[in-house]
């Protein structure tokens, strides 16, 4: 009998309590798959003659705000580069995707169309893979943010554009459902948040609902013309010390220097804060945010 991907979560607990695979599952092609998807991320990451993606919209990026995008679309110079452990972090997530696969196929359920090539409107991008016939995209995150997808509140609070995103995937498939298998990166907690737009008795956002070929018409066009005015989330307050700081998505934004030019930073205990106003000198060491380390 076949897995549902309503089981997936248990199942993979359940394998790794007992450290045994289901019986139809060749362990050894398993480890040997996951061994080979490490080398290819190495060789990704390392090889001397990768060639840099000049695409700038994409089906992974589509979901985020317009100002950011036309940013992207225009080649704006972002004042900032990524840094060192930045790049650890990225490499360490796809070293965490494939690990979640791994188990997922060990706990015996089908897991197809890895790295397929999507289209719409003329966009390109590459999904993750099918889970028992739902078109998913795997997540590491920080606790933070898993919780959005653990309770669901991804759709109203989605900084990063991640529903559009598989909204874009689903869609170049011709499928109604799709969702996320996140993992906490922080404890190894597993979640999958899935939506069914067929589904008409679901309390669906309409964020979920939306019209992914009209939204990338709309990218389409927009990057053409003006920058968008308007921030992408506007700067809030920073405790009661006048300070305003920038949001989360702000945050962790390439162009936030553009945006705000006499940004500065100072580096606290829980992370770096950047603020477009100060009001009272914070007592923390300030970054020099033209350094690249």
């Amino acid at each position: 009998m076949s897995k549902s991907i309503h089981t997936l979560v248990d199942d993979v607990y359940r394998l790794m309590e007992t450290k045994e695979a289901e019986d139809s599952v060749d362990v050894e092609a398993e480890i040997e798959k996951f061994g080979e998807a490490m080398k290819s991320l190495m060789r990704t990451e390392f090889a001397r003659d990768r060639k840099k993606d000049g695409r700038t919209l994409r089906l992974s990026n589509i979901g985020r705000d317009d100002r950011y995008l036309w940013n992207v679309a225009n080649g704006t110079d972002t004042g900032e580069k990524i840094r060192p452990h930045t790049y650890i972090k990225f490499m360490y997530g796809h070293v965490i995707e494939e690990m979640v696969l791994f188990l997922v196929r060990m706990a015996g359920h089908e897991v197809t169309d890895e790295q397929k090539k999507c289209e719409v409107q003329g966009i390109k991008g590459h999904m993750d893979c099918t889970i028992d016939g739902v078109t998913i995209d795997v997540k590491s995150a920080s606790s933070y943010a898993f919780k959005k997808f653990k309770d669901g509140t991804l759709a109203y609070d989605d900084s990063f554009g991640y529903v559009d995103q598989i909204k874009a995937y689903a869609h170049a498939q011709g499928k109604k459902d799709f969702g996320w298998l996140a993992m906490d990166k922080a404890n190894g907690h597993l979640t999958v948040l899935k939506y069914d737009l067929e589904d008409t008795q679901a309390p669906v956002h309409k964020t979920i609902k939306g019209d992914i070929e009209e939204r990338i018409i709309h990218v389409k066009e927009m990057v053409k013309g003006d920058e968008p005015e308007g921030y992408c989330a506007d700067p809030v307050p920073d405790g009661k010390s006048g300070n305003m700081k920038l949001s989360i998505k702000c945050s962790y934004c390439p162009f936030k220097k553009h945006c705000y030019p006499d940004l500065r930073g100072f580096l606290y205990s829980t992370g770096v804060r950047y603020f477009s106003h100060i009001a009272n000198e914070p007592k923390v060491l300030e970054l020099d945010l033209n350094e690249t380390d």
